[in-house]
């Protein structure tokens, strides 16, 4: 861990404003000295992103056995018996009309089999993160919008079903990626409220985003004074310039 991304955490909670902190989603095939394994049993790995927000820890594949999706997206050793659960799961989902078949190819997969999956506020994991995930509004989900379209050319994709492909599709793609969530996660994870949603970013580019987004943060702030002002002055009867309103923001302070 590196005093950068202590400073990353730091600096996009207080930029966004985050009422969580961001987690940092680890893959690795042996399990790091100090950091424990998780205790208990959650119906969803999803869950753990939740968890997270308390402490570091690892989880084994075994610890993901109830999550027939979560497994598959993780691409994580599993059993017969969790395969036949698995089935079970999209004959479901299919007479639903919610997985098709054909949707099965479109869904993020890991392209490796990690041992373990460690979860951990950002500023405290013992590893270089694979992937940031950041519970946000809208708001500040626009800031992060902006981020992706300078960093990367392009708006980050809008996925839904299921909430834990946008792990498998910011690893696979390098590009960060924006979920908003799935009927399941918003069940299992009290945090996920209805106006969150789920936005991942690459660890390798972390610190280059961040930087980005504080940016944007700070750049947004003062224009949305701006506009304030020449909604005022407007409904006031005004005919503002823009040079009058940003006197008048500069006399604002």
């Amino acid at each position: 861990m590196t005093m950068s991304v202590v400073t990353a955490a730091a600096t996009l909670t207080e930029c966004l404003r985050l009422a969580q902190p961001p987690i940092a989603v680890c893959l690795t095939d042996a399990l790091p000295a100090g950091v424990r394994l998780f205790e208990g049993r959650v119906p969803a790995g999803c869950r753990f992103w939740q968890e997270a927000a308390q402490a570091v820890f690892a989880t084994a594949p075994r610890d993901h056995d109830l999550c027939s999706l979560g497994t598959y997206t993780h691409n994580l050793a599993t059993t017969r018996a969790h395969e036949a659960d698995r089935r079970d799961a999209l004959r479901a989902f299919a007479d639903l009309g919610y997985v098709r078949d054909e949707d099965l190819p479109h869904i993020p997969v890991l392209k490796t089999h990690p041992g373990y999956v460690l979860y951990g506020p950002l500023a405290q994991v013992p590893l270089p993160p694979d992937v940031v995930m950041l519970m946000v509004a809208s708001d500040q989900q626009l800031i992060l919008s902006e981020a992706a379209q300078q960093m990367e050319g392009g708006a980050p994709p809008a996925m839904g079903r299921p909430a834990c492909g946008v792990v498998p599709q910011a690893i696979n793609s390098g590009r960060v990626a924006l979920s908003l969530g799935c009927c399941g996660a918003r069940a299992y994870l009290d945090v996920l409220t209805p106006d969150v949603a789920l936005f991942a970013v690459p660890g390798k580019s972390l610190l280059a985003f961040t930087e980005r987004v504080s940016a944007l943060a700070r750049a947004n702030a003062i224009l949305t004074s701006f506009h304030q002002i020449r909604r005022q002055e407007v409904e006031a009867g005004g005919n503002p310039t823009v040079k009058e309103s940003l006197a008048a923001l500069q006399a604002r302070g």
